[in-house]
């Protein structure tokens, strides 16, 4: 059993996943943070409450707050 173990795990070592691994964690959490941010500004400037709370729970790698900034944001104009 030992052996068994032995032989997977390596495998599974946080070494062995760290280099490529963050190669796409960080540009993915800079990506989401960048346009999470810049919705949420938008939404709060424009009063939209429900779209705030929204923004701000569902997480989706910035697809949902590209969609606001563009799509949906529209009909409120920022006030800058």
């Amino acid at each position: 059993m030992n052996s068994y173990w032995n032989s997977y795990a390596g495998a599974f070592a946080p070494g062995v996943l760290t280099g490529w691994l963050s190669a796409f964690i960080f540009p993915l959490a800079a990506w989401s943070l960048f346009w999470m941010g810049m919705a949420l500004w938008k939404a709060a400037r424009n009063g939209s409450k429900p779209w705030f709370i929204v923004l701000l729970l569902i997480h989706t790698l910035g697809i949902l707050d590209i969609l606001y900034y563009f799509v949906f944001s529209k009909t409120g104009k920022s006030k800058k």
